[in-house]
């Protein structure tokens, strides 16, 4: 299950549709679950733990931390975890520094 602003889940084609329109997405899982379960193709990892910082860096940073230009506020993000729970707390975290 995805979780989006627009529309709480996702399924995996309406991702792979929305990815086409350059949403960014970001898998929240810990790094040892991309290592043991897989990553989705073009999606970033931060962990959960870490997104409310990565989302404040400066924009270098986050370029040089992530390899991926930084979202700006009103940038489509998507967010992705296991089972949903991560993924809906990041939509949480992302809304309340204003995403």
């Amino acid at each position: 299950s995805l979780c989006a602003a627009g529309a709480p889940n996702l399924s995996y084609q309406e991702l792979k549709d929305l990815k086409k329109a350059n949403v960014l997405h970001i898998d929240v899982r810990e790094r040892w679950e991309i290592d043991r379960f897989g990553k989705i193709p073009e999606s970033i990892n931060i962990p959960l733990g870490e997104l409310m910082a990565a989302l404040q860096m400066d924009p270098t940073e986050f370029k040089e931390q992530y390899n991926q230009k930084m979202p700006s506020k009103s940038d489509p993000v998507v967010f992705s975890c296991l089972a949903g729970t991560r993924s809906k707390q990041a939509l949480s975290f992302a809304a309340s520094l204003g995403f």
